[in-house]
């Protein structure tokens, strides 16, 4: 794929609780995405998914643990800016899916015509 395939895509990030972005002091997987869609001139949207909940750590979990902890974790701020659009979802690191799996679910019940994920690493 080629960057003029993505020219109609908005990019965003899975979002961080408030109290764990204040305590890390940044999202990785947010500084990812705004490189990314600056290097491939597309617009980086920070203000399309949040977190609602706190959720537990994923590690240790199994498949269906993690599911259970991320279900009903993530809203939109404004169905607005996703319907009909092309959503690049970037994520640092996917282990089962579950999180990148409940973000896209979000994003596809507010309209979203596509929702791609992207991440660095798998674990």
């Amino acid at each position: 794929m080629d960057s003029g395939e993505l020219k109609n895509f908005v990019v965003t990030a899975v979002p961080l609780h408030f109290t764990r972005l204040l305590g890390r002091g940044f999202n990785q997987s947010e500084l990812v995405g705004k490189g990314l869609a600056d290097r491939l001139n597309l617009v980086y949207a920070d203000n399309i998914l949040y977190r609602s909940r706190k959720t537990d750590s994923q590690v240790e979990k199994s498949k269906s643990e993690r599911r259970e902890n991320v279900l009903n974790a993530f809203k939109i701020f404004d169905r607005k800016l996703v319907k009909n659009k092309k959503i690049l979802l970037v994520d640092d690191v996917i282990t089962t899916g579950a999180t990148v799996k409940e973000c896209a679910k979000v994003l596809k019940r507010a309209g979203a015509k596509e929702v791609w994920a992207l991440t660095l690493a798998h674990g």
